[in-house]
């Protein structure tokens, strides 16, 4: 049996299988030809709509197949390129921080002024925009529509630099570690796993260099969580270690330390160490006990709205579902207070819920809680839901042969970077 006797098997036309894997009809008809393969990520979600484990497909792809030839997929790109003129960034700037309803309390002559001032290279007024890009990262529902702003920023910023090389340049570099740091998640947020490297890197050596503690441990634990997201849970606990460090010559009436250690239980739970998470988690929670202001909403936003999903996910990662599933279900009820605007947030929690329908072999919840947070995936182009449910279909296993896990499946596999 190949692909297509295995397709019509099942009663799909090339028609409905491409639409469900978010391709053309004739990719279909090329795979089953013989003539082009399946791309690597899109292997687990054609084996989800075929009811066949990974290793079934490989035996019905051709040798040629089976070994991973096939059209090269096009590369793409989430920003614009590097040609555009500062002031149409600058305009559109402008125009996203009236327009914004957080910051619609900023006068539109206001914005001009703030804007005229971090083009004079005013450090006050650097670290008064950058707190406004934060607020307009988090509300954007496209995080990468940020990006442009935060390269005009980055580039008034260097000249900036260059023009106080006499004077005291100690704010300039607070502020330039604090949007390497934004730039580190715009990246983080399309994939671009290489480039927030890059820039958190970038963002704790200016940190360092700054003096300021807090940022840099910020950006040593924004680092870590890249080898986070790739599971490589000791390279992530070496960095932690050194953010722990950091973090404790920094402000005590900051949550900077509180948050190293809610990573730590992540890394900690990824290790299968649950006394050594429980207790990173009792050190996470207490935020609780700092003042209102313990985070800045930029740079630094953990505080204790967090906590419950943070513990649920540790549970879930541990394989203690029972535990897992009455604290995620807590905080998605509350999550309309919770969460605010945070469709990753959102996202993340019914991730893991629906982790929880796999292991148990229930499809209706996978289903359930799945769907929605493909939803959020599709609303906000987040890349981080995308790799969330990426994963998820890795662990499909039997429960593939269903037909709305299948799928579900396949229209996880059409999610692309954005």
């Amino acid at each position: 049996m190949g692909l297509a006797e295995r397709r019509r098997t099942l009663g799909y036309s090339q028609e409905k299988l491409a639409e469900l894997l978010g391709v053309d009809r004739t990719t279909v008809g090329r795979w089953e030809g013989g003539k082009t393969a399946p791309q690597p990520c899109q292997r687990p979600c054609l084996a989800s709509a075929l009811g066949l484990s990974l290793q079934e497909l490989e035996v019905l792809l051709p040798p040629s197949q089976a070994a991973g030839q096939g059209d090269a997929e096009p590369k793409s790109t989430d920003h614009p390129s590097v040609g555009d003129p500062d002031e149409m960034i600058r305009r559109e700037f402008l125009r996203i921080l009236t327009v914004s309803g957080a910051l619609s309390a900023l006068p539109l002559d206001e914005a001009e002024a703030l804007a005229d001032g971090v083009h004079r290279g005013n450090p006050e007024d650097f670290a008064r925009m950058n707190s406004h890009l934060w607020q307009v990262y988090q509300l954007a529902r496209t995080k990468g529509a940020v990006y442009p702003v935060v390269r005009d920023q980055l580039a008034t910023l260097k000249e900036a630099l260059s023009r106080g090389r006499n004077g005291n340049s100690v704010p300039l570099l607070s502020s330039a570690a604090d949007l390497f740091q934004l730039a580190g998640e715009v990246a983080f947020d399309s994939d671009r796993y290489v480039d927030a490297a890059a820039s958190y890197a970038l963002a704790a050596s200016v940190g360092k260099e700054a003096g300021a503690y807090d940022l840099w441990a910020c950006a040593l634990v924004r680092h870590a969580y890249v080898d986070v997201s790739e599971k490589r849970y000791r390279e992530a606990a070496d960095v932690l270690r050194a953010a722990e460090i950091v973090a404790a010559r920094g402000d005590s009436a900051l949550s900077t330390r509180h948050w190293v250690a809610s990573v730590q239980a992540e890394v900690l739970a990824g290790l299968g160490d649950l006394t050594g998470c429980e207790r990173a988690l009792a050190r996470a929670d207490e935020v609780q006990h700092l003042p209102d202001n313990s985070s800045n909403g930029g740079w630094l936003r953990f505080e204790g709205t967090r906590l419950a999903e943070e513990r649920g996910a540790r549970y879930v990662q541990l394989g203690r579902f029972d535990l897992a599933e009455e604290v995620l279900l807590k905080a998605l009820a509350q999550s309309a207070l919770a969460f605010g605007h945070s469709y990753r947030r959102r996202g993340a929690v019914l991730a893991d819920l629906a982790v929880i329908g796999v292991k148990r072999r229930d499809p209706e919840q996978v289903a359930t809680y799945a769907r929605e947070a493909l939803d959020l995936a599709r609303a906000s182009s987040s890349g981080y839901i995308a790799r969330r449910l990426r994963s998820l279909c890795d662990e499909f296993g039997p429960l593939a042969r269903d037909h709305r896990v299948a799928e579900l499946g396949a229209e996880i596999a059409s999610l692309r970077a954005p």
